[in-house]
């Protein structure tokens, strides 16, 4: 019986939710028959790990240091073959700023904007609102602005002391029209989404709270920017260096003809994985039942990612 070591928590912002995900995937997998060991990651989780010498690890933490690299390095110094992406496209993906050059010079259409230090975008609007200013390095929506066109001042909560969320921001135009979603699962590109918010803006309560969103799957978009943005997402997976499983993100203005309006805004490489996330419900319209994706994570994992 493989011996397998979820590893969850971490102390990021997106704690909580990870917690969340890596309960739902555990479950999943004593389900199917492993042999589970559930870790809520800290700083000597390398200890932890040396001492339940599991066969795999399968890695559902969000945010530092689950998704930057962090702890991809530490699990190929230890041995112990991880799911999802490696050491590189994990740190890759998370600086959006550096992630966009490389998705750029792919061919995958992006936001223009800039990066800013977080006191410079608090100052004076970068940009004409509408624009958005997001951390270089957080997922999960979390530290993201809307600033919208009848604010007369960037958001103030910036220059807060406690502003946790490092001290360059990317400063990106906002572009209007659907939020649409597309997962890749090894070389298989699944359905895409479109998420329609029924909150004002899609922020970390809307993705989380059952009811914050709602998920049309399939998207109803035309024929051919469906089949672009799953082009896109496989692109951009592929751009990065990514393994496992991914989730791109994009922006999508219909007010432009056919797929001139599509942008990415980044790719997941450690996508939610809960009841109401998406992948496993890209998976569910797949034929993929939650247990088998899990599954299939875990068979998928490997060293020198």
């Amino acid at each position: 019986m493989k011996h397998v070591a979820v590893l969850m928590g971490g102390w990021s912002a997106e704690r909580e939710v990870s917690l969340r995900s890596g309960k739902a995937c555990a479950d999943a997998l004593e389900r199917t028959g492993y042999r589970v060991s559930r870790v809520d990651v800290d700083r000597d989780v390398a200890a932890t790990l040396r001492a339940l010498k599991p066969d795999a690890a399968l890695n559902v933490l969000h945010g530092r240091p689950g998704e930057d690299g962090t702890l991809q390095g530490m699990l190929e110094v230890l041995g112990i073959p991880y799911s999802h992406s490696g050491v590189l496209a994990s740190a890759l993906a998370m600086q959006k700023d550096i992630a966009k050059i490389v998705l750029k010079a792919a061919q995958v259409p992006v936001p223009g904007g800039m990066i800013a230090t977080r006191k410079e975008a608090a100052k004076r609007h970068l940009l004409p609102p509408p624009y958005v200013i997001k951390p270089v390095a957080e997922g999960s929506s979390v530290g993201v602005f809307m600033v919208r066109e009848d604010h007369e001042h960037p958001p103030q909560e910036l220059n807060r002391p406690d502003w946790a969320f490092g001290e360059r921001v990317v400063v990106e135009p906002y572009i209007p029209g659907k939020e649409l979603t597309c997962a890749v699962m090894g070389e298989k590109v699944l359905g895409v989404i479109e998420i329609v918010p029924t909150v004002k803006f899609y922020d970390y309560e809307a993705k989380y709270a059952p009811g914050g969103s709602r998920h049309l799957l399939p998207a109803p978009i035309a024929p051919a920017v469906y089949g672009e943005v799953q082009r896109l997402s496989l692109a951009a997976h592929r751009a990065l260096g990514c393994r496992g499983v991914t989730r791109s993100d994009f922006r999508y203005d219909d007010t432009r003809s056919g797929i001139e309006g599509l942008s990415c805004l980044e790719v997941n490489t450690q996508p939610g994985m809960t009841e109401t996330s998406l992948v496993p419900e890209m998976a569910q319209h797949a034929g993929i039942t939650f247990d088998e994706l899990v599954r299939w994570m875990v068979e998928d994992a490997s060293l020198d990612r």
